[in-house]
């Protein structure tokens, strides 16, 4: 847990993923969509992943730990809080809020 809440606060927006997850994928092209150069920590090329994803998967509340986004070193959860986020047009004031875009 606390390799997780280090590398959560190292930058503005970090995504924990795996490599084969489309829904880690999805996110990921969000965000670069959106403009914002998110840290991307993928799990299984990880030494530690397996411990990381199973604390993120406990902090969630899911099965599975990933994707699991932080912003501003704060979790905002998975998939389906990032897309409320983005669909209710919150996403980007916490994105700036965060430091992760400027316009």
């Amino acid at each position: 847990m606390d390799r997780v809440t280090k590398l959560a606060s190292q930058r503005a927006v970090v995504i924990f993923s795996m490599s084969s997850c489309c829904m880690c994928h999805t996110v990921t092209q969000l965000f670069r969509e959106l403009g914002v150069n998110a840290t991307v920590v993928e799990l299984d090329e990880d030494p530690r992943g397996n411990e990381m994803e199973k604390a993120l998967a406990r902090l969630l509340g899911r099965s599975t730990g990933v994707p699991a986004v932080f912003i501003g070193g704060r979790l905002v959860g998975s998939t389906d809080k990032v897309m409320s986020l983005h669909l209710s047009g919150n996403l980007v004031p916490l994105l700036r809020n965060a430091g992760a875009l400027w316009v």
